[in-house]
This record gives structure tokens, C-alpha cells and sequence, in this order.
């Protein structure tokens, strides 16, 4: 009975150990387990109906949930295009390896399980190489056959700039990408390697002509350095010579300046001599100047000056009567009324007179004479005549006896 019973629980121990390896799996660090059935939020906060887990273990639950595996391992795919137009229409094949793999995390691993889950590696190689070529093909078509040529690893940028999105969206990424050859039918690269062949030889020679004119440049320039050197020790040798005759004029100069000096000394020295007897001579002048000239003038100048002063004062009292006289005949005027006013201008008459008289010239007369009359004639009437012309015209005529009349034979 006891050994039924022990038979019994460990039949049920080894149906439960059987019952977990079935419910219990275990995630490889190289592939995710997908748990379908029950719906899930994801980390973006999106519900999706399964579940992950990448990296360890998990237990499935019974008749709820179906288990998935997804291999995120690394895969290459050989990547060939044929007459694929580049810029400029030429049609150039390429060849190049492309490594890839399904995305681990978010949102690549989710955009995976729902389009590669089920599918084999061959299939998911196939849909990543269809999807690279038509990337390739489309960077072609904006590069010129000399840029994929000549710059492979700019190219290779390019495609994975290019195909990052497209992949992404498919959740897989491409690790690394290498373009091995570009070539071309029409023999275009090759003429664009004799071209650049060409080019080489060009600038080979450029260079040697170059490297030739620097040679002579190099060799005009020590020319011109040791021309400058000749120059240099010309100038130095004219420098010394400059400097000889400076110092030989300066030796010069200095006797020169001292005989000058001397010379100068000398005359100094008899002006210094000279000076007491021209100061005496000065003082003597100006002592002569005094008593000859300035002394007779200042004591004409006092004399001047007492005359002026002694005329001023007469002027002044003359002045002054005047100015007396004149008031007190304009008083006596005022007393005697209109006859004193005619008489004196009768008064003031004369003078006008005798100017106007003084205005003729002076008439010489030798002699005047007078015949009076035989008949009523006498002496006195002849007097008073000549009296009377004395006192109009101012002439005195002197009176001569009558002549006696001879008798006659």
C-alpha cells in the first residue's frame, strides 16, 4: 500500500516537472519570445495582444497564451545592382555587403512581430535585400559615377541614411554596409581613368615645371642675396671711408673753431678795450648836446613860454575890456534909445570908408594945378577947394605962388 501511494506522488511529481517544461521557456540572449493571447500595454502606452520577452524566462499560461520566437541574430546579404542609372544617365553595376538584423527595441521589435513573425531567415534576407537595392538604386540616381567612384564611404552614408526609415519600418536595422566594387558597361569609369591618369601625368609635369621655376627662382634669389652681400660690403667699406673723412673734418673743425675763436677773442677784447673810451666819448657828446642844444631850447622854450603867457594875459585883458566896453556901450544904446543906434553906426561909417579907399591902388600925382577963373577967381575959394579935397580923398597939394607973367618984348 505504501508503495502505491509513493508510486502514485511520484507519478504526480514527474507529471508536474513534464507540465512546467512544457509551460516554463527560456529566452536566449540572441533571439525574443513573443507570448500571444492576452493583450498587453506597451512601454509607448499602445495595446497590442502579445507579450516579450528577450533575455531570460517566462511561463506561458495554459490554453491563454501561444509562445513565438523571433531570432534577432545578425545576417548578410549580398547586395548586386545591375545598370542602375547614376546621375547623368550613365548605367553603373554595383556590388556591396550588407549586415542586418531584427530590432530588440522599441518600436523596431513591435513593427518585427507584425511583419516578420512567422517567417524564415531566407524570407526576412530576401525582403531586407529587395528593400537595400531599391535604396542603392535610388542613391545612385542622385550621385554622378565619379562621386560613388571616388568617395565609396561617403556613398555608403548615404544608403544608410537612405534605408534607415525603410528599415525601421520592417524592424529591421542595418549594422554595417560595404560597397565593394562600382563598375559600368560602356567602360565610362575606365575613361575616367585614363582621364584621371592623364590628369596625373598633367600635374606631374606641372609639378616638375614648377618645381623648376622655384629651382631658378631659388637660384635668382641666392643671386640677388649674394648681389645684396657685395652691395652690403661696398656700403660698409663706403660706410668706413664716410666716417674716416667725418672724423678728419670734425679733427679739422675743431682747430678750425679754435682759431676762430682765438681770432674772435682778440676782437672782443678790443671791443672791451674800446668800450670805457666810446662810453666817455658818449657822455662827453651828450654833455655837448646838453649845453649847445637842449639847454638854449628849454631856456628858449621858458622864454617862449613867459611871452605866450604875457601875450595870453594881454589878449585876456584886452579881451576883457573889450567885453567891458562893448556891454556898456550896448547899456548906454539901450538908454539913449534910436539916435544913439544912428549915431553909432555914422561912428562905424568912417572905417568902412577908409577900407574901402584902401582898396584902390595908390594913384602917384606929380602935381595938380589950378587955374582960376580972371573973372570972380580969388585966393580963398582956391584954399578952401584944396581943403576940401584933402579932407575927401586924403591928398595934400602943396600951393605954389602964381607965376608972374613976363612982359612982353
Amino acid at each position: 500500500m505504501f508503495i502505491a501511494i509513493g508510486l502514485t506522488g511520484a507519478a504526480g511529481v514527474w507529471a508536474f516537472v513534464v507540465l512546467l517544461r512544457q509551460l516554463y521557456y527560456i529566452c536566449q540572449p540572441s533571439e525574443v519570445l513573443i507570448f500571444a493571447g492576452l493583450r498587453q500595454s506597451t512601454a509607448s502606452g499602445k495595446r497590442v495582444g502579445y507579450r516579450t520577452v528577450r533575455g531570460g524566462s517566462a511561463l506561458r499560461i495554459p490554453l491563454l497564451e501561444e509562445v513565438m520566437r523571433l531570432d534577432l541574430s545578425n545576417m548578410i546579404i549580398d547586395l548586386r545592382v545591375e545598370n542602375a542609372y547614376s546621375k547623368g544617365g550613365i548605367p553603373l553595376n554595383v556590388s556591396g555587403v550588407a549586415n542586418i538584423k531584427i530590432s530588440g527595441d522599441e518600436p523596431g521589435i513591435h513593427n518585427a512581430i507584425e511583419r516578420l513573425i512567422g517567417k524564415t531567415q531566407d524570407e526576412i534576407r530576401h525582403i531586407a535585400k529587395e528593400t537595400l537595392e531599391g535604396n542603392l538604386r535610388g542613391v545612385m540616381s542622385s550621385l554622378t559615377p565619379e562621386q560613388l567612384n571616388e568617395d565609396k564611404i561617403t556613398f555608403a552614408r548615404t544608403l544608410l541614411e537612405e534605408a534607415e526609415d525603410d528599415l525601421q519600418r520592417l524592424g529591421l536595422v542595418l549594422d554595417t554596409l560595404q560597397i565593394q566594387n562600382i563598375s559600368d558597361d560602356v567602360r565610362y569609369l575606365d575613361s575616367i581613368g585614363r582621364k584621371q591618369l592623364v590628369e596625373l601625368k598633367r600635374d606631374s609635369r606641372i609639378a616638375e615645371a614648377e618645381a623648376n621655376s622655384q629651382s631658378a627662382v631659388k637660384q635668382a634669389e641666392n643671386e640677388r642675396i649674394t648681389a645684396l652681400r657685395r652691395l652690403d660690403k661696398d656700403l660698409a667699406i663706403a660706410t668706413a671711408n664716410a666716417q674716416k673723412r667725418t672724423t678728419d673734418a670734425l679733427t679739422r673743425r675743431a682747430a678750425v673753431v679754435a682759431e676762430v675763436e682765438a681770432s674772435v677773442g682778440a676782437e672782443l677784447a678790443r671791443a672791451e678795450a674800446e668800450l670805457p673810451v666810446q662810453q666817455e666819448r658818449i657822455k662827453q657828446v651828450t654833455e655837448q648836446l646838453q649845453a649847445d642844444i637842449v639847454a638854449p631850447a628849454e631856456s628858449e622854450s621858458q622864454t617862449m613860454m613867459a611871452e605866450a603867457k604875457g601875450e595870453a594875459a594881454t589878449i585876456i585883458e584886452q579881451g576883457r575890456s573889450q567885453a567891458e566896453g562893448l556891454q556898456d556901450l550896448v547899456d548906454s544904446l539901450k538908454r539913449s534909445g534910436d539916435d544913439a543906434k544912428r549915431l553909432f553906426l555914422l561912428q562905424k561909417l568912417e572905417p568902412l570908408l577908409n577900407m574901402l579907399s584902401d582898396t584902390v591902388q595908390p594913384i602917384e600925382v606929380e602935381e595938380v594945378n589950378l587955374v582960376a577963373q580972371k573973372d570972380g577967381g580969388n585966393t580963398l575959394s582956391i584954399a578952401t577947394l584944396l581943403k576940401q579935397l584933402q579932407n575927401s580923398t586924403g591928398l595934400q597939394l602943396p600951393i605954389s605962388p602964381p607965376k608972374s607973367e613976363s612982359p612982353p618984348d
